[in-house]
């Protein structure tokens, strides 16, 4: 046997220890290599009779995050060469073979009539969980770090292995689809519970009682294939049965608005499976698996929340030739919620900070919001209170510029003004000099102009997070006009410590992500002026894909930073820049009726005091027409929202403020929530294609104004049949 991505050895007792490690990996993952290895070793302990049974673990720091995504790229690549060379037929036949191979194996190690045994610890996720269920019994480690879970819906995927089929036959059928729906992970206890796992152990202990369940004469038979298997929440077709699938079926429309066809399989590959034997089950859950991969919503969701989102992570746009940052201590000046953010979640990751505000009462509020934040998860058992205790000792909340000594970055995160971003620009300075890298976390000053008063302009850059920062994986960094590449480098870097994703992108007002989001949000408050009822506005966008309603969304914001906002672009820009539609309602909410948004309890929704919200009734005030709700179509409604933010995304590349389609796409999801389903707004438009993209605008526009005007590279791409994937797509850095 000669397997390159196991160590195996047999021990005296009989047992095989199959020790997953692949080489020159950080981490374990599924590869074709990886399955032809492990379908060996199988074969191997199968022959040899000296084998009793075996058990799986890892190597690695964690058992392994699953399947490596990228091939399915290669999948699609051989169906797209068979289709060409042997026929539709023929093509498809073996694209579904070859997406069922690891299901195949795993019931082959299932059924091969030795026992076998898995030892977890750390993250056990996806296909490499799926290998888990299949084993007869499994052992967890105990330990804050070790996870089991099955996230493929979170890519548009569901799990293909046997997934869908093992654990509806371990948790009672509802609670088996929560499980599947929401891709969560989960820790030791909670899986011994729901019956995941057979037992919890400390992690030096593993290995020892998965081994010894199997010397003590553990059965080499999945409870499903014994004779007298019951499913847990009894047949289908009964009254148990009965009480699951109606309210499933409402509460995956509720949730999904049938956008998400990963999400329908699941529901169809329980349903259709538990009414068969487990073969047959499998088979199902198979033809569904190959029906997925080759669906547009998991090849676009892939793309950017897999592929393209690690690509940016690993530093896709970091310039090559400057040499790796050390930051161990930096600079955060503001102390409010959004620079306490920004000191928490670096914190947390082993930074050394200087909270800064202008006098010690506000730097000691800053620190009581990390405080919080960190007791907050201490409560939920995701901290210890060691953990807490180590954390706050790295935070030094302070008035003192001079704290700022030896900070090897500076972050301002102080009031939207550019007086005050210029004096607290050059009071750290004057203390870290010229040389360490300066950034503003402004979300819409200019970041050229902001540059100015720093001394070294090369050395300034724009780190935008977004709110709230210990949530949010969005990071843009904006380049000024001189900002340097040692700056872009350290931006990067630091992002890359918090765990962050990063965009990076080039000077203008709103930078990418706000110019679209704040497009969605004037297409609601253009909506309430022509008549459409407030609730349907907020239905339709979530419909549309969106997590939150732009009324919601805005009030979370709140209306009087969006009002500001408009002032700004009216006194810069002139009357042209605003729409007069979004300025009557803002005026009407923000100076005719103190209504500010959540913060105050009063915005588009009245705010309770037992948490609920509705809508304002006084929003029937803001129509200039009373529209039957029968009469409007809700088809257009939802293009609307999407195409808004869509078109102001191509409109970025057009002005080359978002060079790569890759960050467009992925900023728009983790930034903004732009329905993920269609892989972010420039994947939105690929996937229609350039000419329909045009003319669906054309046709909006011609009705609704000039908000939907394509630009004319659109034009230009529509007219040559291109995408935005195919021109702009960097070829080496995609590698």
């Amino acid at each position: 046997m000669n397997l390159v991505n196991f160590l195996f050895e047999t021990g005296a007792d009989g047992v095989a220890l199959l020790t997953w490690d692949m080489p020159d990996r950080s981490m374990n993952v599924i590869t074709p290599e990886v399955i032809s290895d492990l379908d060996q070793a199988v074969e191997t302990i199968v022959a040899d009779p000296a084998v009793k049974g075996c058990v799986i673990t890892s190597g690695k720091s964690a058992f392994s995050g699953g399947a490596d995504l990228s091939m399915l790229q290669t999948g699609a690549a051989e169906y797209a060469k068979a289709l060409k060379e042997k026929g539709e037929d023929a093509a498809n036949v073996l694209f579904f073979e070859n997406s069922r191979r690891l299901s195949l194996l795993y019931r082959k190690l299932e059924t091969c009539g030795k026992p076998f045994a898995v030892a977890i610890h750390g993250v056990c996720l996806g296909g490499s969980f799926e290998l888990a269920l299949a084993c007869h019994y499994r052992v967890m480690a105990d330990d804050e770090k070790t996870k089991v879970g099955l996230p493929e819906i979170k890519v548009g995927l569901f799990p293909g292995a046997g997934g869908t089929q093992r654990v509806a036959r371990i948790m009672q059928t509802g609670d088996a689809l929560q499980f599947l729906f929401r891709g969560d992970q989960v820790k030791p206890k909670a899986a011994l519970g729901a019956k995941l796992v057979h037992e919890i152990a400390p992690r030096a202990e593993i290995v020892d009682r998965a081994r010894a369940w199997i010397v003590k004469g553990g059965k080499a038979q999945a409870p499903w294939d014994a004779k007298d298997f019951k499913n847990p929440s009894g047949k289908v077709f009964s009254p148990a049965g009965m009480m699951v699938w109606p309210a499933a079926n409402a509460i995956y429309r509720r949730e999904t608005y049938d956008n998400y066809p990963a999400a329908k399989a699941i529901l169809h590959s329980v349903y259709e499976g538990l009414q068969l034997p487990m073969d047959q089950a499998l088979t199902v859950e198979s033809r569904w698996f190959a029906h997925i991969l080759r669906s547009k919503e998991a090849a676009a969701m892939i793309r950017s929340l897999f592929l393209s989102k690690n690509e940016l992570e690993k530093g896709a746009h970091r310039p090559a030739d400057v040499p790796p940052t050390t930051l161990k201590k930096i600079g955060v000046l503001g102390a409010g919620f959004m620079g306490a953010g920004v000191s928490y979640v670096s914190a947390l990751n082993g930074i050394d900070v200087v909270l800064l505000d202008r006098d010690q009462e506000s730097a000691d509020r800053g620190k009581a919001t990390i405080d919080a934040l960190i007791s907050a998860s201490v409560a939920k058992g995701r901290a210890t209170p060691a953990d807490k205790e180590a954390l706050l000792a790295r935070v030094t909340a302070t008035a003192d510029y001079a704290a700022l000594a030896g900070c090897d970055l500076v972050l301002e995160a102080v009031f939207e003004d550019r007086t005050v971003k210029a004096e607290a620009t050059a009071r750290a300075q004057a203390v870290v000099g010229a040389d360490v890298i300066f950034a503003s976390n402004t979300s819409t000053l200019p970041i050229t102009s902001l540059a100015e008063t720093s001394m070294k302009p090369e050395n300034f850059i724009g780190i935008h997070f977004f709110s709230p920062v210990e949530k949010m994986l969005l990071v843009e960094v904006i380049m000024g006009e001189k900002t340097g590449d040692r700056a872009l480098a350290t931006a990067l870097d630091f992002i890359r410590i918090i765990k962050k994703t990063p965009i990076v992108v080039n000077d203008t007002r709103g930078f990418y992500a706000n110019r679209c989001v704040l497009n969605y949000v004037r297409e609601g408050q253009i909506m309430l002026t022509e008549g459409v009822p407030p609730a349907m506005i907020e239905n339709v966008a979530r419909m549309a894909g969106m997590p939150v309603g732009p009324l919601s969304l805005n009030d979370e914001v709140a209306l009087d930073l969006g009002w500001k906002i408009l002032n700004a672009a009216k006194k810069d820009l002139g009357d042209k820049a605003i729409d007069p539609r979004q300025e009557r309602v803002l005026r009407f909410m923000v100076e005719e009726n103190g209504r500010f948004g959540r913060k105050n309890g009063k915005g588009f929704y009245d705010y309770h005091a037992d948490r609920s919200k509705s809508l304002w009734p006084g929003l029937a005030a803001l129509a200039e027409a009373t529209l039957d709700p029968d009469t409007i179509d809700v088809t257009e409604l939802k293009q609307r929202f999407l195409v808004v933010q869509a078109v102001e995304a191509a409109r970025t590349m057009a002005e080359g403020v978002v060079t790569d389609p890759r960050e467009a796409d992925v900023g728009s999801i983790l930034g903004f929530g732009f329905a993920p389903f269609t892989g972010g707004t420039i994947s939105f438009i690929d996937g229609m294609g350039a000419k329909a993209f045009v003319a669906l605008c054309d046709a909006l526009a011609a009705k609704y104004g000039p908000r939907f005007d394509p630009p004319q590279l659109l034009r230009d791409m529509a007219a040559k049949g291109e995408t935005f994937y195919g021109r702009f797509l960097p070829q080496k850095k995609a590698a």
